[in-house]
């Protein structure tokens, strides 16, 4: 008995000399791993009881993973979680507190969040999956399996292009690894050599599948060779283990040597969430992980080590238990969140103030009348709104597919990267999925990115990324983050490139709470509406539309933007009221001047952002003219302006003299041949018989 406790002293204090820990932190780790026990094992209590509604995923079994990577942390480093989070939460805001009192605290914070309690970290509208501390260096969980490996390669490139020595700590299971956010994320993490420790907690199923039949690959480390980086796997249940390997990944990030992927070879207590049976598993194989139980094992190796005295592990144990006791109490005496706090935190708060509007209206009208004013073309206007906020912001960069020396889609980057350089004009893989979180990850972190993916037919491959992560984060997590970045994308018809190339989608971003959408017409609004973007604190999506790069038109050399949600009144009318956008404003413009010589005045709209949408100047419209017509691009079916006629038969039905009509693309693909297509989106023609028809 002597012999085998000189050994594990042996043991132990060689790791401990090696990796530079001491006792009180080796009882530091055991505390935490005990923590995070007892308050998944008291979710499941509550769970069974009922107490607890909505999905709760366990991580009790894994609890030396979590705590042994961010004891390799710094504390102004960052983290990334999972579904399955609530060890990684704990471990880190554990690690920040100071204080006996401030780790009170956020235990508390985090038990009243899974509980939906308005004292939780991010409300009551994160949840168990969704728990946040972003001002500390947490920024989120996902309950999209790998979703969060895209925002934690954006938060690495946010710490290189801001030149500080932060590593970013993204943590995801098995599962993950078999998703296209892993590969992608992995390979632009690699190709810049990027400061992210990649930790994959290998607990051997994703839901019920067994990593067997997931790959061919024993180890999901040995992926690492694929992106030549380090690929390391250690025992998942070992909390000195996973230090001493994350650790050494952690210093070579910081070092500027890149990443590396680390898997925790760890086993899950409980089922994949609260109904799953586990039938899938047996009982010797889950006696064989409990006997490996990362709580006791350290326990015991301590207690053998003369490192743990009984009654300090007793009284650990006790503190433990009156710790998740009070913050049981605290969540059960907080609040529900009021009824009134359901809209709150979606966005937030526009930068813009009514002198801004007032100025931008005073400028537009000059724009309209002073054929002094130079005249450029649209993209000549983005690219010089992309150069003024480059200069004005040096958080502002670009990046995306052919941005640099080619210019990306159309030219409109074209020259930027000989002013500032390729780490501020910045070319990617063709990664939409990471390109749009990287985009989130690097905002979340500090930056303002202005990201391109190259047709709006592609951004359904980033779709997650941007609406599930960069468009909810705000509101799952509080409202106490924000994400301010841009997704400069190109839609529309009339280049003949046929149905994967031409389609106008925004009514898709449309759908999504937490994102803007902006398509602007002209020079002078493209200009404005982006500089107006890139500086606000939200997601925006700003759509331009491929036939409008070469069009010229006054652009104001002075410094403006126009505010967001603004619409313009493009063309003073008595009789109709035509709203529309985009490249559409040009064809409604036409028309509306070849029924001028039939009489018929019309008054055409700009609606230039669909979110925020200005209905007030629509509907003020309509009680002039008493008649609607609707011009979009977008297939019929489900085009924003069916939601504009919604908004107008609720606030202006009583001024309408007859039905709505809408014109919009028919529901078909968007054909290659130029006769089919011109046939598919609204011509001039169509859109003067809906004139007309209404007038009837």
């Amino acid at each position: 008995m002597q012999t085998k406790s000189i050994r594990m002293l042996e043991e132990i204090s060689a790791q401990m000399e090696e990796q530079g820990i001491t006792r009180q932190e080796l009882l530091e780790y055991y505390r935490q791993m005990l923590e995070i026990r007892l308050l998944e094992d008291q979710i499941a209590t509550l769970l069974s009881k009922g107490v607890l509604r909505g999905a709760s995923h366990l991580y009790a079994g894994q609890e030396a993973v979590a705590v042994g990577a961010i004891a390799a942390l710094r504390d102004d480093d960052l983290i990334t979680s999972t579904h399955r989070g609530h060890g990684h939460a704990h471990a880190h805001g554990d690690k920040v507190a100071k204080s006996a009192e401030a780790k009170q605290e956020h235990y508390n914070r985090m038990m009243a969040e899974v509980l939906g309690k308005a004292t939780g970290y991010c409300k009551g509208k994160g949840g168990s999956m969704h728990i946040a501390d972003v001002s500390h260096g947490n920024l989120g969980a996902t309950g999209i399996v790998g979703g969060n490996i895209p925002v934690a390669v954006g938060a690495a490139l946010a710490q290189k292009l801001m030149a500080t020595d932060r590593v970013v700590l993204c943590f995801f299971g098995d599962g993950a690894s078999n998703t296209g956010n892993f590969h992608e994320a992995l390979n632009m993490a690699s190709l810049w050599n990027l400061p992210v420790v990649f930790v994959v907690e290998n607990n051997l199923y994703a839901m019920s599948v067994p990593w067997k039949k997931a790959s061919k690959l024993e180890n999901i480390a040995d992926r690492a060779v694929a992106y030549g980086i380090p690929g390391e796997v250690v025992d998942g249940m070992d909390v000195l283990a996973i230090r001493g390997v994350v650790a050494k990944a952690v210093e070579r990030a910081r070092n500027g040597l890149g990443p590396t992927l680390i898997e925790a070879k760890t086993y899950r207590y409980y089922g994949h969430s609260h109904s799953d049976p586990r039938v899938y598993r047996t009982k010797d194989e889950e006696k064989y992980w409990r006997e490996r139980d990362p709580i006791l094992s350290l326990r015991s190796k301590m207690l053998e080590a003369g490192l743990l005295k009984p009654e300090e592990s007793t009284a650990i144990e006790e503190n433990a238990k009156k710790k998740l006791n009070l913050a049981l109490r605290f969540s059960e005496q907080s609040p529900q969140p009021l009824p009134e706090e359901v809209d709150t935190d979606v966005y937030a708060p526009p930068k813009t103030t009514i002198k801004d509007k007032e100025y931008e209206t005073i400028l537009r009208q000059k724009v309209q009348t002073d054929s002094s004013i130079r005249q450029i073309t649209y993209a000549a206007a983005i690219q010089e709104a992309l150069r003024e906020e480059m200069r004005r912001d040096e958080r502002v960069f670009i990046f995306g597919e052919d941005v640099g020396l080619y210019g990306g889609a159309y030219g409109a980057t074209r020259g930027l990267i000989d002013e500032f350089g390729e780490w501020r004009v910045i070319d990617t893989p063709i990664s939409e999925a990471t390109i749009g979180g990287a985009a989130v990850g690097a905002a979340m972190a500090g930056m303002r990115p202005v990201a391109e993916i190259m047709y709006v037919d592609f951004t359904p491959l980033a779709m997650d990324q941007i609406a599930n992560q960069g468009a909810k984060n705000r509101y799952m997590f509080g409202g106490k983050t924000t994400v301010p970045l841009v997704i400069r994308t190109e839609g529309g018809a009339g280049r003949a490139i046929a149905a994967h190339h031409s389609q106008s989608l925004e009514a898709l971003w449309t759908h999504f709470p937490g994102i803007y959408v902006v398509m602007p017409a002209t020079p002078y609004d493209v200009k404005g509406l982006l500089k107006a973007a890139i500086r606000d604190d939200n997601p925006v999506m700003f759509i331009e539309h491929k036939m409008l790069y070469k069009e010229k038109g006054p652009v104001p050399e002075e410094d403006y933007i126009i505010p967001l949600g603004v619409a313009d009144i493009k063309r003073k009318g008595k009789h109709v009221t035509l709203v529309t956008y985009s490249r559409m404003v040009l064809r409604c413009l036409e028309a509306a001047n070849i029924l001028a010589e039939e009489g018929i005045d019309v008054e055409v709209i700009d609606l230039r952002c669909l979110k925020p949408l200005d209905i007030e100047t629509v509907v003020e419209s309509i009680k002039k003219t008493g008649r609607f017509v609707g011009v979009t691009e977008a297939y019929e079916n489900t085009c924003f302006i069916n939601e504009v006629m919604a908004q107008v038969n609720e606030l202006a039905f009583d001024y309408l003299d007859a039905p709505m009509i809408r014109v919009a693309a028919r529901n078909v693909p968007v054909p290659r041949a130029e006769i089919l297509e011109d046939q598919a989106i609204p011509n001039i023609e169509r859109i003067c018989q809906a004139c007309r028809k209404v007038l009837e």
